[in-house]
């Protein structure tokens, strides 16, 4: 996954690294990487396959915490050579999914939605909004409530309790 840059790991052990999305300006978008040289996920040693569970849940449990998300999205997406088998977390506040549902430039997308109700959403139309529009944006739209600063150092805490406690 390249080189993370220390203000934006939250979490290692033997077998994963959790940090913040490198190119990502929405705060709590996280990625779970192998720190063994997979691609795969029947290539991983067993004690790392044990330790995933256990380590998406921490997260997901605290960014739940400090976030409060409406929707929390955990997927494999990336098969570009080169990259350790990893995992996005991705959490979608209300203020995202308005500022989606309010977007003429998405339209298109909502209209080829199952949904029956207007203002609901899929996963996969919020990924793509989040990815479009916070990751690949050179202009991301303006942020609300805490900051990528913030929630790092919140989630460091809170995962550091749940590491303590687990002991």
């Amino acid at each position: 996954m390249g080189e993370v840059p220390r203000r934006l790991i939250i979490f290692q052990s033997e077998h994963w690294t959790l940090n913040h999305r490198i190119d990502c300006a929405l705060p709590g978008y996280l990625m779970l990487g192998a720190r063994a040289s997979v691609s795969e996920l029947a290539l991983l040693p067993a004690k790392a396959l044990a330790e995933l569970g256990p380590v998406l849940a921490a997260a997901q449990r605290a960014l739940t915490e400090i976030l409060q998300p409406d929707h929390f999205y955990v997927g494999r997406f990336g098969h570009d050579r080169g990259y350790s088998i990893h995992f996005h977390l991705i959490p979608i506040c209300r203020w995202v999914k308005e500022r989606f549902l309010t977007d003429a430039r998405y339209d298109a997308v909502r209209r080829l939605a199952s949904c029956s109700d207007p203002g609901e959403t899929d996963g996969a139309e919020m990924t793509l909004y989040v990815w479009r529009e916070f990751c690949e944006s050179a202009n991301p739209p303006e942020v609300v409530g805490l900051s990528i600063e913030d929630v790092v150092t919140r989630l460091r805490e809170l995962l550091a309790f749940e590491d303590r406690r687990a002991q």
